[in-house]
């Protein structure tokens, strides 16, 4: 595929993306405020927490390496070892999820012993499992991505969870004292859905497309599943290779994305019950991070490393590719930076009557409000660095990614010091700050590389991150307005002075995003020609297919 229809299938996978996150995140909001009505706090800590970490954990370390060698542009192996390689997570989640099952089981305390829950051992038996039986997608996941199936992830994920959502639902409603059991029949259920849909998709694909590019791996239904090569050996050692050094990482960059739930699991700082809580103001104060920065990151870094050969130096890309690229990293940086600044901004003065709304006196009362406007703060910096991690992860070679692993191990032994201590002196609270920190020393590390990177270029896409003067003045404004507001209105019982309270951060907004139009032209301009590129081209081997 050439430069355009790359970036033009790279931003509309991004926008379907967008779409898929906020349906989940938008599903999965409101069935935590009915699941809130139905089941205990100590249920939520288990379930939305150890549990969700284990099956986290789990499929990051089986799938994360593998997705980000086999879609590197500097893969040229014969796409059969590619095949053969992916199908290597399987065993793999076998080895990962027996172990952490194990030590889920008989390291740490089983909550049955000092709480009135039960089913916990039937919950991590089912957890585990559903790794093992998600990752039999991986193959045709990776295909999928690298042949820019735009729509598939989307819909075949949105399908899956949204049963996984219904059958939640109906069991909690039905047996409400089976507890742990609802969420582990659903999320098994959820997980042989995904798989089957996957292998039941590309078989009628493949089967029913006879014109397919010439470049398409899959042939035969056959070729969706691994094989004995005689010309060649059965993995390509290189790529293999390059997959060993990103695996290095993975555990090191799980504990640090999943490191709240890591020290509340294996150092007991807080009860299940406010587990429970915090896991759910930290799932609303994500749910902007979920659906817009995450799709966004994972779409930067497909565009990215479809654009530049990994490894290569600034000077020896080609120029073409290394323009576009950088001047998307710049747009998507300012484009991140805006959003996060706003949720940032609005986020602080309307946390209160947000968790009032949507969980009463149980999430506002206490440290609520708080956590939520801390996580403000924290989805501002990991939107920045999300985007700058994408760009290094494409360019840097398996020398840089080797040394990168090694500085990981002191970020993550950073982390791990910083959570504990701080969540000793400031509660909660003390997570959300841990995070910041360590997130701030990764995006300081990004800006080193990418400034080293693109030296004598005479590129600077980092000075996209501020925003313009009117825009910065115009949030400080609304910051100063709206919390005013908050503390003159929100307080009363009386709905009329809430809604006077909504309405003014909504006029605020508003004179906002007209500023951002206003004095953001050049951003305005390339968001406006790319959505054009992305109505009027299409990936040339999807566009009988999708």
């Amino acid at each position: 595929m050439d430069g355009s229809a790359v970036v033009s299938g790279a931003a509309k996978a991004a926008s379907y993306n967008m779409l898929l996150q906020l349906g989940l995140r938008l599903t999965t909001f409101v069935l935590n405020a009915f699941i809130l009505r139905y089941v205990s706090q100590d249920v939520l800590g288990i379930v939305n927490v150890r549990l969700t970490l284990l099956y986290s954990t789990t499929l990051f370390l089986t799938k994360e390496a593998f997705d980000r060698a086999c879609l590197s542009k500097s893969t040229t192996s014969d796409w059969k070892q590619v095949i053969n390689l992916l199908w290597c997570t399987f065993p793999l989640a076998i080895l990962f999820s027996g172990c952490l099952g194990m030590v889920w089981l008989y390291v740490l305390e089983n909550p049955s012993t000092t709480t009135s829950v039960s089913g916990y051992t039937f919950g991590v038996v089912c957890f585990a499992l559903s790794t093992i039986i998600e990752v039999l997608a991986e193959p045709l996941f990776v295909v999928g991505q690298a042949f820019l199936f735009v729509r598939l992830k989307v819909v075949l994920l949105g399908i899956s969870q949204g049963i996984k959502c219904i059958i939640t639902v109906i069991l909690v409603l039905k047996q409400p004292q089976w507890g742990i059991v609802n969420f582990s029949i659903a999320q098994v259920v959820s997980s042989v859905t995904y798989a089957a849909m996957y292998h039941i998709y590309f078989a009628h694909y493949i089967s029913s497309n006879k014109k397919k590019a010439e470049d398409f791996p899959l042939k035969s239904v056959a070729d969706m599943y691994p094989c004995i090569l005689t010309d060649k050996p059965f993995i390509d050692v290189h790529l293999a290779s390059l997959t060993w050094s990103f695996f290095k990482q993975s555990f090191l960059k799980q504990i640090l994305t999943e490191g709240e739930k890591f020290v509340m699991t294996f150092f007991d700082v807080l009860s299940y019950g406010d587990q429970g809580v915090y896991d759910v103001v930290s799932n609303l104060g994500s749910l902007a991070a979920r659906f817009i920065f995450l799709p966004i990151e994972e779409n930067s870094y497909l565009l990215f490393s479809k654009l530049m050969q990994r490894g290569v130096s600034a000077d020896k890309q080609s120029q073409e590719s290394l323009r576009l690229s950088v001047r998307v990293l710049g747009v998507v940086l300012k484009i991140v930076t805006i959003i996060g600044s706003i949720i940032l901004i609005f986020g602080f003065s309307n946390s209160y009557l947000a968790l009032h709304i949507y969980g009463g006196d149980v999430l506002s009362s206490g440290a609520g409000p708080t956590l939520l406007r801390w996580h403000c703060l924290y989805v501002l910096i990991i939107a920045i660095n999300g985007t700058t991690e994408a760009f290094v992860f494409a360019a840097m070679s398996k020398a840089d990614v080797d040394r990168y692993n090694k500085k990981m191990v002191l970020f993550s032994g950073l982390f791990l010091l910083s959570s504990w201590l701080l969540t000793r002196m400031l509660g909660s609270v003390g997570f959300i700050l841990a995070n910041c920190f360590n997130m701030l020393a990764r995006i300081a590390h990004s800006i080193y590389f990418i400034q080293g990177y693109l030296f004598g270029t005479g590129y600077s896409p980092l000075n996209e991150i501020v925003p313009s003067m009117p825009v910065i003045v115009s949030l400080l404004v609304s910051l100063i307005v709206t919390s005013t507001s908050e503390h003159l209105f929100c307080r009363e019982q009386s709905v009329i002075n809430k809604l006077v309270h909504i309405l003014i951060t909504g006029v605020c907004l508003l004179v906002v995003l007209l500023i951002v139009l206003l004095t953001e032209k050049n951003l305005i301009a390339l968001v406006k020609e790319q959505m054009s590129k992305v109505r009027g081209q299409k990936p040339k081997i999807q566009e009988k297919e999708r």
